[in-house]
């Protein structure tokens, strides 16, 4: 039996058998939801690269994980993987821009209907240049490439046999990581540094899907946290580039005067949300982390006394 049918078989991913059944099962699933994507003749442009980002973000976060029992096989991946998303990364940046536009929506931004709908114009046309000149059928067939490399790296890849404990250390080393960019003074974070936590906080959130399941009661709360903090330093960084698209020369510089208060604004109110959610996510210590997640997993695999 190969990978692909035993993972089939285990259904629900590590609701039983052993953690590398899981991996197995999430690699697989991950794979199908990029396939999905490039395939799926309902999407845009702008949703497919949205959503196959958001697989190579998964995948780059499980190949980290999993950096330790694969050693350079994964890495190689984790590296591929980055290189892909950078390419797709133009139209990113406009659809960013757009969307921290909707978020001053919410503020009292000093702007009439129809300087709003210039500025997201000069975006949405930014944005689909972006697309034709990056998401090209030679790109589509670049991204199917990749996931016929990774279905078949799977199938060598020794994953049923990686135990939770060899995965431990990885999990205990991204929480780590993202712990330690926590800003001391939250106002005072640049974004480049804001960034950098998003990134780690979005490696952190994958990698705790795979072990959800055993803390039912708290999986759920410390998945919508991580959300939640996702989402605010996610919104910092599309400000962040709208602030760019301001800079002079750019095509938004006409509004900078009025557009900077409202985005510094807006930061702020984010920044404030960030610094509260960080604090709860992050409050354990590492060794703290670690002790409690291989707690976690010893009490799922004790067997329960028998009735007699």
């Amino acid at each position: 039996m190969n990978l692909r049918e035993k993972a089939a078989m285990q259904g629900e991913p590590r609701r039983g058998g052993s953690f590398g059944d899981g991996l197995a099962a999430a690699a697989l699933s991950i794979i199908a939801d990029g396939r999905a994507a490039l395939a799926d003749p309902e999407l845009t442009d702008a949703e497919a690269v949205h959503e196959v980002r958001k697989a190579l973000k998964r995948w780059r976060a499980l190949m980290r994980l999993l950096s330790r029992p694969l050693g350079d096989q994964a890495e190689q991946m984790r590296a591929e993987a980055r290189e892909l998303m950078r390419a797709l990364a133009g139209a990113r940046d406009a659809q960013g821009a757009l969307d921290a536009i909707a978020d001053l929506r919410k503020s009292d931004a000093p702007f009439s209907d129809t300087s709003l709908e210039t500025i997201r114009k000069r975006l949405t046309d930014m944005r689909d240049s972006a697309e034709a000149s990056g998401f090209t059928p030679e790109m589509r067939d670049k991204l199917s490439r990749y996931l016929d490399y990774a279905t078949l790296s799977l199938e060598r890849w020794p994953l049923m046999a990686i135990d939770f404990d060899a995965v431990t250390d990885g999990l205990t080393a991204t929480y780590r990581r993202a712990r330690q960019l926590i800003p001391d003074s939250w106002p005072e974070a640049d974004a480049e540094h804001l960034h950098d936590l998003r990134r780690r906080v979005v490696e952190h959130r994958h990698q705790m899907d795979l072990i959800e399941p055993l803390w039912p009661r708290l999986g759920k709360v410390w998945a919508e946290e991580a959300q939640r903090l996702r989402n605010q330093l996610g919104a910092c960084q599309d400000l962040a580039v709208l602030t760019g698209f301001t800079a002079p020369h750019q095509p938004l510089a006409p509004w900078r005067s009025r557009l900077a208060p409202v985005i510094e604004a807006r930061r702020g109110a984010h920044l404030k949300n960030a610094a509260r959610l960080a604090g709860r996510l992050f409050a354990e210590k590492p060794k703290a982390f670690r002790t409690r997640i291989g707690a976690l997993w010893s009490a799922r695999n004790k067997k329960k006394p028998s009735v007699g």
